[in-house]
């Protein structure tokens, strides 16, 4: 078993910590190298005890790479990358 300290990005098949401390260093660029390592359809970020949320062009910048997003605390998307991995999807979480 490994232990990662956040952020950090895990994946089916891959897992790392990051250098993605913010809801704000999101972009394109930064995720690219943690997309790239596994085929993923959907980033659950987990933003901390409260929910943050993506700016519009962050939204549409990602949407463009072809991943869906969606930002809740961290606890509730742990509970969602678990759920959806058990249904076979391509999912990524990136903790912050």
């Amino acid at each position: 078993h490994a232990q990662l300290k956040t952020p950090c990005f895990i994946s089916r098949n891959f897992f790392t910590e990051t250098n993605i401390h913010t809801i704000k260093d999101i972009s394109k660029i930064s995720l690219f190298s943690l997309a790239s390592q596994d085929d993923i359809d959907i980033l659950i970020i987990g933003t901390g005890a409260s929910p943050q949320f993506l700016a519009a062009k962050q939204q549409v910048d990602i949407q463009q790479m072809n991943i869906g997003t969606e930002c809740m605390n961290s606890e509730s998307a742990c509970r969602s990358f678990n759920l959806l991995l058990s249904d076979i999807r391509n999912v990524g979480l990136l903790l912050l």
